[in-house]
């Protein structure tokens, strides 16, 4: 059986790109950015930094913080009916607000 080509940013041209007014360095207030356990927040990938990088299946998901491992967090996603927990850098999240 051959093997399927390609990785985890794989048919992504569209999804991780930036806008022409986007690119540029990015916030170091966003990198450094903290959060609680139980909080929530929303994944949005940030494309200049591949460190912390989750699948793009979970982009734009909502999950709650519950925990921290290094310098990124555990994020617990429902995908379907099934909970996933998700390792994520600070800045491939966005604070909800309640």
């Amino acid at each position: 059986m051959p093997e399927r080509k390609g990785g985890n940013r794989r048919k992504t041209r569209q999804k991780f790109s930036k806008s022409l007014r986007e690119k540029g360095k990015i916030s170091l207030k966003n990198y450094f950015q903290e959060f609680e356990t139980g909080d929530k927040v929303t994944l949005l990938i940030e494309p200049a930094i591949q460190k912390g990088m989750y699948h793009r299946k979970f982009y734009s998901k909502t999950g709650d913080v519950s925990g921290k491992q290094g310098e990124c967090y555990l994020v617990e996603i429902l995908d379907g009916k099934m909970k996933k927990k998700v390792i994520v850098h600070p800045v491939h999240m966005k604070r909800v607000k309640k």
